[in-house]
Order: C-alpha cells, then sequence, then structure tokens
C-alpha cells in the first residue's frame, strides 16, 4: 500500500515537473525523498526543482549535508557543482567538477554515473575524462557507445569513429550494433569526409592490431559504398582464413549482381562453384552466372546452358537452370513454345509445393507472353489458391490482376490491385498501386474510348521485349488522345523505352513534354528526376543535372525523390548545402 502511494506520488510530481510546475513538484519530492532518501531520481529531481525556481541556497544545502552524511556519494559533486555554474560561480563550479573525477579513482564503481551526469549537464569534455578514467582503472569496463556518442554530440567524428573501432576491438559481439550506429554517419558517397574518417580509423586499427573483425569492417563499408569489387578482395583474405566466409562472398555476389556489377558478381559466383560443399549453393551460384551471360549477351549462351545439362543432367538438381532457360528461351530468344516444353516437364522433378509453384508462375508468364492470357490466368490462380498469405502467393495475384489488365478486363483487374495495395511485400504493394492508379485513372467511362486498351497493348509489348512496337502504339496514343489523362502515362512510358534504347535525346523530349502539360501534373517531379539522371550518368552533364535536382529539392519537397536528389545535388556541388 505504501509503495503504491509513493508510485502515485511520484506520477503527479514528474507531471508537474514536465509542465514546469516546480514549486508544486517540490513538496511531492520533498516527501518521496524524506521516505527514500537513498533514491537518487528522487534527489536529482528535487534538485533541479530547486534550480529551476533559483532556490540555489537550499539545493546547495541539501547537497551539501547529504555529502556530510555520506561522502563516498561523490557523483554528489557533479550536481553541486551544476548548481554552482548555474549561479556563474565558476570557480566553485570547477572545484566539485574535479572532486567528482579525483574520486573515481576510489570509486570506480561511481565512474558512468558521474560521466553520466557530466553528459546530461553538457559538460562533455569531463564526461569523456570520467569514462577515460573509469576504463584505466577498470579494463573490463567498456565505454565506447557512450564515448562515441559525446564524440558524436561534439562533432568530433573521427574519435566518435576510433571509439567505434575500439568497442570492437575489445569485444566483438558489438560488431553488428557499431555497424548500425556508425553506419548513421556514413553514406554511399567514398568521397564522403566521414566515410574517409572511418575507413582511416579501420586501416590504422588493422595495422597496429590485425584481425579479421576488420576486414569484416572494411567488406561492409565497400559494400555501402558500392565498392563491390573492393569488398571481394576482403572477403577473399577471409575466406583464406575461414573456409565459411563462403556464405558472405555468396551473398556479396547477389548484391553485386542486383546493383549491376557483373564482373565483380561473376567472380563471387566462380568461388561459390568452387569451394562450396553444398550442391544447392552451387547450382545457384551457376544459376546466378548463367543470368550475367544473359544480361551481359554473351555470344555463348545456348551453349553455356547445354554444357550445364550434359554436366549435370536434366533433372531435380538443375531445376532453377532449366527455369532461367525457359525464361531465356522466351524473353530473349522469343521462343515460347519451347520454353512451355521444358517448364512442364521440369514440374515432374519436384514433389516439393513451392518448387511447383514456382515453376507454374513462370509457366503462367510464358502464356502470357503468347498473349494465352486464359492459360496464363490458370497457372497463376492455382498458386494463388495454394499459398494464400504466402509471398507467392502474392505475386501471383498480381500475376492474375496484370494478364487480366492486357485482356482488357480492367474490372478484375482493379479488384485484385486493390487487395494487393496493402501486401506486406513493398514491391508487390508499390506495383499494384500504381497500375491501379493507371486503370482508375483511365478507365472508360460512358462507352468513351479513353485509350487505357491501347496502353494495356503498348505495357504487354513492352512485357513482351517488343520495344519497337511499343513505342510506335504509344506514339499513336499520344498522337490521338491528347489533353487526356492518358497523355502524359503514354509519354512518361516512352520515355523510359527511349532510355532503355540509349535514344536520350528523345528521352528528353517527352520529359519536357510532360513538364509543359501540366506543371503540377502527377508526373511532373519523376521528369524532373529522370531528367536529372539522364544528364547525370548517361550525358555527363552535371550543370544540367543540378539544375533538375534543384527542381526537386525546391519545387516538389513532398516528392519520394527528394532525399536522392539532395544527396546527389550535393554530391555534384561538392559540398555540404
Amino acid at each position: 500500500m505504501f509503495c503504491q502511494a509513493q508510485q502515485n506520488d511520484f506520477i503527479i510530481a514528474e507531471n508537474y515537473f514536465r509542465n514546469n510546475e516546480y514549486e508544486k513538484a517540490i513538496q511531492l519530492y520533498k516527501k518521496l525523498y524524506n521516505q527514500s532518501p537513498y533514491n537518487t531520481t528522487y534527489l536529482q529531481k528535487l534538485i533541479t526543482s530547486y534550480q529551476e525556481t533559483e532556490q540555489y541556497i537550499t539545493a546547495e544545502n541539501l547537497l551539501t549535508q547529504k555529502l556530510k552524511e555520506k561522502p563516498n556519494l561523490s557523483y554528489l559533486y557533479v550536481i553541486l557543482g551544476y548548481n554552482f555554474e548555474r549561479q556563474e560561480k565558476t570557480k566553485d563550479a570547477n572545484e566539485n567538477y574535479q572532486k567528482a573525477i579525483t574520486s573515481i579513482n576510489k570509486k570506480a564503481n561511481y565512474g558512468s554515473l558521474i560521466a553520466g551526469l557530466f553528459k546530461n549537464y553538457s559538460k562533455l569534455d569531463l564526461a569523456i575524462e570520467a569514462f577515460n578514467k573509469t576504463m584505466e582503472i577498470n579494463p573490463k569496463a567498456n565505454y565506447g557507445f557512450q564515448l562515441a556518442q559525446i564524440y558524436g554530440e561534439k562533432g568530433n567524428f573521427e574519435q566518435m569513429f576510433e571509439s567505434y573501432i575500439n568497442l570492437v576491438d575489445k569485444n566483438e559481439n558489438y560488431l553488428n550494433n557499431v555497424k548500425r550506429y556508425a553506419g548513421r554517419y556514413l553514406t554511399d558517397d567514398k568521397e564522403n569526409e566521414n566515410n574517409i574518417l572511418f575507413k582511416k580509423a579501420l586501416l590504422r586499427k588493422s595495422i597496429s592490431n590485425p584481425k579479421d573483425i576488420w576486414n569484416d569492417l572494411l567488406s561492409w563499408l565497400f559494400i555501402r559504398q558500392k565498392q563491390y569489387n573492393k569488398a571481394l578482395i576482403q572477403n577473399k583474405a577471409l575466406l583464406a582464413r575461414d573456409p565459411d566466409n563462403l556464405d558472405k562472398i555468396n551473398s556479396l555476389g547477389k548484391i553485386a549482381l542486383e546493383n549491376k556489377d557483373y564482373e565483380t558478381a561473376k567472380e563471387c559466383f566462380h568461388l561459390v562453384i568452387e569451394k562450396t560443399n553444398y550442391p544447392k549453393d552451387k547450382f545457384k551460384a551457376i544459376n546466378n552466372n548463367l543470368k550475367i551471360a544473359v544480361a551481359t549477351s554473351q555470344p555463348d549462351i545456348d551453349e553455356r546452358f547445354n554444357t550445364i545439362f550434359k554436366e549435370y543432367g536434366i533433372n531435380s538438381k538443375t531445376l532453377f537452370t532449366q527455369i532461367e532457360y525457359a525464361n531465356y528461351l522466351t524473353f530473349t530468344k522469343n521462343n515460347p513454345k519451347k520454353a512451355a516444353v521444358i517448364l512442364e516437364n521440369a514440374l515432374t522433378f519436384t514433389s516439393s509445393n513451392l518448387m511447383k509453384a514456382t515453376i507454374k508462375l513462370k509457366v503462367g508468364d510464358v502464356f502470357v507472353f503468347m498473349g494465352k492470357f486464359n492459360k496464363g490466368l490458370i497457372y497463376f490462380s492455382q498458386v494463388q489458391t495454394l499459398f494464400k498469405n504466402h509471398y507467392i502467393g502474392q505475386e501471383a495475384r498480381f500475376k492474375v490482376a496484370q494478364a487480366s489488365y492486357f485482356k482488357n478486363d480492367f474490372t478484375w483487374a482493379k479488384a485484385q490491385l486493390k487487395v494487393l495495395k496493402g501486401s506486406a511485400t513493398q514491391l508487390i504493394a508499390n506495383d499494384a498501386a500504381d497500375l491501379f492508379l493507371t486503370i482508375s485513372d483511365n478507365e472508360p467511362k460512358d462507352s468513351t474510348d479513353t485509350g487505357l486498351k491501347e496502353y494495356a497493348k503498348a505495357d504487354l509489348l513492352t512485357y513482351q521485349n517488343k520495344t519497337d512496337e511499343a513505342i510506335t502504339i504509344l506514339n499513336n496514343l499520344i498522337t490521338n488522345y491528347k489533353g487526356q489523362p492518358i497523355e502524359d502515362e503514354a509519354l512518361f512510358k516512352q520515355a523510359q523505352l527511349f532510355i532503355k534504347k540509349k535514344q536520350y535525346d528523345q528521352a528528353i523530349l517527352n520529359y519536357d513534354k510532360i513538364i509543359t502539360l501540366d506543371p503540377k501534373g502527377i508526373y511532373v517531379d519523376d521528369a524532373y528526376y529522370n531528367l536529372a539522371e539522364v544528364y547525370n550518368y548517361e550525358l555527363n552533364n552535371s550543370e544540367k543535372a543540378k539544375e533538375y535536382y534543384q527542381k526537386i529539392i525546391f519545387d516538389h519537397p513532398a516528392s519520394i525523390y527528394l532525399v536522392e536528389a539532395r544527396k546527389k545535388y550535393r554530391k555534384l556541388r561538392g559540398d555540404d548545402v
């Protein structure tokens, strides 16, 4: 009952304190402190309330009396010193601060509390001194995180990174936390000052105290900076000492593949193929290298697939390779009939429902490519029914919606997309929302043709890699539906296809037309951002790129591109504007 009453008083006191009603708070904190004189929270809140009401002498008397009763409570010197500082009695304040620091020699267990109080009072240099002294007296103590945060507050990033690295040096279990906290100060720009400071701190430590952990951290930094080849060098060094590091090389290969660094990805997967003891990993790596061959249009792709099938057979081991081959035959070689036969045969090699679902989705894709939408829908629907709450079921539902859209069944497509907009899989949710808006904004009303059917036809041709035909359809749309909502969508899609064909001048013309059509239209910030990207990365015109990034930053602050635009604009300027 007594504890409950104390708790209630404390809640009321805290409420007074937060609302700056310090006189009322004092009455309750005094009562609480008298009941529990060893509770430091009550004492500190009471002292602060006295200070906020300028009752400095009362606060001083209370602290002095407490120190007389309990001289070992040396952390109170910090509070007393701050009480003097509030009165601008600098000499008295510093004397008490030094008493607190000196007391750590005898009472090291109060060291972190003393340092914490200094930090709370923004006495950051004293907090650093207190933490360092505590660790010096007790080598097992590790306040690297606290020190790093203080150095960060001071803007001393070099010392901050050194503290984080020293923390890992003492205990490698802190590695993931250090990555998380240090990562807040790093960017994907290798020329960024903080990135350089972090790298230098790592290199210094790796020379003075070599450990595998420094290779790991350097690899992590290089991956952030998209320097995948340098990350691979670090991982190779680790692999030479630890065969288990092959998993990290495999992961690096996947990241490099996603970011189109095909040379590094290929080298990663070659290492996996050569050294792994797990057939599943080996075949996935083989498959990824085949994807790279397709993506880079290698002349001997058919031969490569056939070599794999000759060496390992057409069986359960090479299922993913069979799927990739079918994908290549359909979307690159325009031979969907042969692909369908391969996939139907692949279904006989597995009893796994998930694997069967993966193959069925690809069979459905092949039929959609051929324009046999109903057959495709059968396969997609089977997967959707079997895996309702699984990500593959969500993917199947999207493919149902997309195929329905291609065959102009817009009502059914919208019904599926409406459900998918809330999908847990962000990529599917985003794609679903985009297609839903395209249909909703351009659906035929009152039997009036809005061009949506022609637009869906252009989308299908794009899906089929028939880029020139899609551009022609979109050209007709732009001509025949001027002033209608479909016009800017057609211009935007056509611009994307022009970029695919490296016809950058044509793409720029389209983006300019979108901006001219309606300066407040929904595609305007997309147009500005894509213009900036074309000038920045394809035409190497940094001045024009800056101009369009600026448009996003200053004219479209709510844009989804704002963060990226600001980062790239700063990089082009070479400063921190």
